[in-house]
């Protein structure tokens, strides 16, 4: 019997029809705005710049998610001469003797274990994974009432700092103990923090919805839920939280693109680095089948392209708050000093950036 190819005429067709829409979908990434230009720039800007330390001692936090979104484009871009160079300004992390290490225990101090962890990754050298594992075991050598690192002062920068180590460490080794200090920690988190918008508050002094501490947690939900078992007791937790918040997200993103500092004051001035960090967590989203594609990619081409309109010439993003603690006082957020070319802003940034490569590569 003579088979008919009219299912296979629609399959064929079916998959062209995808691609033509994927193709339409990414045009966003040509010209000034292809991420692989937009990476390069970035990248070498970091590699120009003096150290950025923390207070007196320990690279800050900042240029350690900087380095991480460095390695990822490098490593993208199959850019060996950029590998090489990142390693190398890097390598003192191996020491502790070196400035760029402060064993005080501290999120923002341990969080540099990302580094050598992401060094690890790309490369395969086991002196850095023996470096990264102390960062992550040093913070949990000790628990407090609600079985946390110590180091938990429930702010919601923390999701990050603490998330985004022992996910890391999950990555490079594989043992569950680090993907369950990294979902545990973000669970408790959500259950203390997170709002009935589904935003989250600073802290417990301050009940305002500032914008890169906000980008901190949707950035960490991301990271973790990206590389978490679903078999994870807190899997689903998170992932709830972090729908919700996503969900949120898009009903205060401005005409332009941007996130305020305040997100839901409509009065507050736009903010990159929140930006960035949630078009970010929207984009892994949107990979990991966690969003809806449909309702998500027009937020993150927004984001995207304000965000390349934002940098200067030498790839610095401009419109950056500078590093802000807990103040219950809506006039101290707004006041806040803006920069052009923090870390703060330049992480994400390339972390974005990284993103978008893999979708056009997905795409050629």
């Amino acid at each position: 019997m003579k088979k008919s190819g009219l299912p296979v005429t629609i399959l064929l067709l079916v998959i062209c029809i995808n691609l033509i829409t994927l193709a339409k979908n990414l045009k966003f990434l040509e010209g000034k705005y292809d991420p692989v230009l937009i990476g390069e720039k970035i990248v070498e800007n970091l590699l120009q710049r003096d150290y950025m330390i923390y207070i007196n001692r320990g690279l800050h936090y900042s240029e350690a998610g900087t380095a991480v979104g460095a390695l990822r484009y490098a490593r993208l871009t199959q850019r060996k001469d950029l590998i090489e160079k990142i390693i190398a300004r890097y390598e003192p992390l191996l020491y502790d003797t070196s400035i760029l290490v402060c064993r005080r225990p501290h999120v923002d101090l341990s969080v540099i274990g990302i580094v050598p962890l992401e060094i690890y990754l790309v490369t395969g050298k086991e002196d850095f994974l023996k470096q990264g594992l102390t960062f992550a075991d040093y913070q949990w050598d000790t628990l407090e009432t609600h079985g946390l690192t110590h180091e938990a002062r429930f702010w919601i920068d923390d999701m990050y700092m603490v998330g985004m180590l022992q996910i890391q460490t999950y990555r490079a080794t594989g043992k569950n103990i680090y993907a369950e200090r990294a979902a545990k920690f973000l669970s408790v988190y959500i259950d203390s923090l997170q709002q009935t918008n589904g935003l989250f508050f600073h802290g417990g002094v301050s009940h305002y919805f500032w914008g890169r501490g906000n980008g901190w947690v949707a950035s960490a939900m991301a990271e973790v839920l990206s590389s978490l078992p679903k078999e994870n007791e807190y899997y689903y937790i998170i992932l709830k939280g972090y729908r919700k918040m996503m969900s949120a997200l898009l009903q205060y993103q401005t005409e332009n693109g941007m996130w305020r500092q305040i997100i839901d004051y409509p009065y507050s001035w736009t903010e990159s680095s929140c930006t960035a960090m949630f078009a970010y967590a929207m984009a892994v989203g949107i990979d990991k089948g966690l969003l809806p594609k449909k309702k998500y990619l027009k937020a993150v081409k927004k984001a995207w392209i304000a965000l390349v309109n934002h940098l200067n010439k030498d790839g610095n993003l401009r419109e950056v708050c500078v590093g802000t603690g807990q103040v219950n006082d809506l006039e101290f957020y707004l006041k806040r000093p803006r920069v052009c070319g923090d870390f703060h802003g330049q992480a994400p940034m390339l972390w974005l950036t990284s993103k978008m490569i893999e979708w056009k590569y997905r795409e050629d």
